[in-house]
């Protein structure tokens, strides 16, 4: 990791809205274009452009040169470390549910 520019947080990057639709673009096509993203917002290329630059830095999108064309795709497996984190809270309401569903049955 670059120290002066380190990698940034995977949920500061997934917390914006363009950016979590971008992932889900993504995950819905093997690979797209500039352009073709870029067509999906009411924002410019630029803009676009700094959003894959802050998912590539958290490793989300990996890119590849094809001719003058750059095509991105998702690479879902950073998104493992937010299943985790939210898992816990699924289990914490789950079993208070549970407890609830327990007291109103008595």
């Amino acid at each position: 990791m670059n120290k002066t520019h380190p990698k940034h947080d995977i949920y500061v990057a997934i917390a914006d809205p363009t950016r979590r639709k971008i992932i889900r673009l993504l995950a819905d096509a093997d690979e797209l274009p500039l352009h073709e993203l870029t067509a999906q917002f009411q924002i410019g290329r630029t803009a676009v452009s700094k959003h894959l630059a802050i998912l590539k830095e958290t490793d989300l999108v990996i890119n590849r040169k094809l001719g003058r064309e750059t095509r991105y795709r998702l690479n879902a497996a950073p998104l493992q470390e937010v299943k985790d984190w939210l898992s816990f809270y699924e289990k914490f309401w789950n079993e208070r549910a549970t407890l609830l569903k327990k007291i109103l049955e008595e």
